[in-house]
């Protein structure tokens, strides 16, 4: 099991999380991205877990500000 964490507010919506991983990741009206399958958790942080990491690594990798984490459990 993986759990990808999105520190939306430090977003700067560059897209490149949405563009390398577009089945988990979009942008939303704001500018910012936003984790299609993410619920929200305490301190504003969106979370989400998976079986299958997919492409989640990758834009979290490509992120300018590190705000994806991908924690193996």
């Amino acid at each position: 099991m993986t759990k990808i964490i999105h520190e939306r507010d430090k977003c700067i919506g560059c897209g490149a999380c949405a563009s390398i991983c577009p089945k988990f990741w979009d942008l939303s009206e704001d500018g910012k991205a936003t984790m299609k399958q993410g619920v929200n958790s305490e301190g504003g942080n969106y979370e989400m877990e998976l079986d299958n990491i997919e492409c989640n690594q990758e834009a979290a990798d490509a992120c300018p500000v590190q705000c994806i984490m991908v924690i193996e459990k």
